[in-house]
């Protein structure tokens, strides 16, 4: 077996898998730390570079475009020292760097793995149930649905709307960008109704708009993953979504739900007369509201 271990984390490969160990350390991001270990099989990995430097020299592992459901969904935009598949090696430690990065080209050639994109994702993503606090409110995910419960200091068009619960099935994908602390992320999810939505985050009862903590509000990316390894591979996406028949029976409202509904829709209309929405906000959020019961 090649090992390497560094500050940072640890590297193992067996011949079949890269082990992939988050450090203890206090430097190591949060995300990282609650993402955990990572099993990449072989049959993922399409290349291993290690760079040296002055002080310090990097590892890192490419996979094949489509295996991984977490690169899917952060779109390369996590921060190098979240990304899992980058290592920071000290200087001293550089020929064990080149030694794993060397059996794991040769076990691609052994192996003959393929280079071109996956069509099946090949880890598994974070297990569920996953829930996340962020700047903007709790969202969870439990396998077959999303919550998104709003908190104190989300917009008031969105505490209007109530607690959004998304069926698997309703969505087509998630769209996430990280909060950078110089400008606002976002996480949406992106339903067959709502894709051509154009409302900003801060409004759009389908989105998480992250402007706190950078630190916390990078493990919406966990939520992100879990749903994206459950959605249909994007090799599949010419699939007609709007054409997939509804597996969840409809349950007929209570009269508690009709007051509710009542009193969201009252909101809406004071949000809307006071020109906080505008007309295309206002039947959005509207008809999400009406979805939502």
């Amino acid at each position: 077996m090649a090992e390497i271990i560094q500050r940072d984390g640890t590297w193992a490969f067996d011949g079949s898998t890269v082990r992939i160990t988050p450090g203890l350390h206090r430097s190591v991001p949060l995300f990282r730390q609650t993402y955990g270990e990572v099993a990449v099989p072989l049959e993922a990995v399409s290349g291993i570079v290690y760079t040296p430097e002055r002080k310090r020299g990097r590892l890192r592992l490419r996979l094949r475009e489509g295996a991984d459901p977490l690169l899917h969904a952060t779109g390369g935009r996590l921060p190098d020292a979240a990304d899992p598949y980058r290592l920071t090696v000290d200087i001293d430690r550089s020929g064990v760097a080149e030694y794993i990065a060397e059996e794991i080209r040769h076990a691609l050639l052994l192996d003959q793995v393929p280079e071109e994109a996956a069509k099946a994702y090949l880890l598994p993503g974070p297990p569920v149930p996953v829930s996340v606090r962020s700047s903007d409110g709790m969202v969870s995910f439990d396998g077959t649905q999303v919550r998104i419960d709003w908190s104190d200091t989300s917009d008031r068009v969105k505490r209007a709307t109530g607690p959004r619960i998304i069926s698997l099935h309703d969505l087509v994908q998630v769209d996430w960008l990280p909060n950078s602390g110089y400008e606002d992320g976002f996480m949406r999810f992106v339903t067959r109704e709502t894709v051509f939505s154009k409302l900003p985050p801060e409004k759009d009862p389908y989105a998480l708009d992250l402007w706190g903590s950078t630190r916390r509000d990078l493990l919406t990316a966990l939520v992100a993953t879990a749903v994206t390894a459950r959605l249909p591979h994007p090799s599949t996406r010419a699939v007609d979504y709007v054409e997939r028949p509804r597996l969840t029976p409809a349950i007929p409202p209570r009269s508690d739900h009709h007051d509710v509904l009542l009193r969201r829709l009252r909101e809406l209309g004071e949000l809307h007369r006071e020109g906080v929405l505008t007309d295309e906000e206002f039947a959005t959020t509207k008809a999400a509201v009406l979805r939502g019961f």
